[in-house]
């Protein structure tokens, strides 16, 4: 058996964090979207979309990452660094992920990397074919579940200050 320089290492961890965020993302998408066809947990998204609010940070954490624990140690099967990479990623996606849920029930401007809150805009417009993205709209995109819909938000996004960013529920 050969072995690699540590670069080596460093890219397929990398490589292997950066599959993992593409992959939670679709996982995301194709979950939310099978909750609306109530294929997956149809009546407690139901209540979701009837109460209108996210469960806090910590909540929501727990409901992306304990899902995914089952799934998260497959890249050991490579390498220990695409492993910790593929974990990693798993990790990183969960904690954004549940802010972006969070954020997005609390205050809808602060959803700084999108051009539209598409998850608020999702419960607002009461869409149950469309824009199931609640962290990204690509997948919407992909698949041709993005809509459109007019949203302004309440100020610019430069006036708020970072500490607003910080403040949504957090348990």
């Amino acid at each position: 058996m050969g072995t690699y320089p540590a670069s080596h290492s460093i890219l397929v961890f990398i490589v292997a964090m950066l599959l993992a965020l593409l992959i939670s993302s679709l996982m995301e998408y194709v979950v939310h979207r099978l909750m609306h066809k109530r294929i997956v947990l149809g009546q407690k998204h139901l209540e979701h979309h009837v109460e209108g609010t996210g469960q806090g940070w910590w909540g929501e954490f727990l409901d992306y990452f304990l899902p995914s624990l089952p799934f998260l140690w497959f890249g050991f099967f490579y390498s220990i660094a695409a492993g910790t990479g593929w974990f990693m990623g798993g990790f990183i996606y969960a904690c954004i992920a549940a802010y972006a849920h969070q954020v997005q029930h609390d205050n809808p401007d602060l959803v700084f990397w999108l051009k539209k809150p598409v998850h608020h805009l999702h419960h607002k417009g009461k869409m149950w074919h469309n824009n199931f993205g609640i962290t990204f709209s690509f997948w919407d995109m992909v698949f041709g579940t993005y809509k459109d819909i007019d949203w302004k938000p309440e100020k610019e996004r430069r006036q708020y200050r970072l500490a607003d960013y910080f403040q949504i529920q957090w348990f």
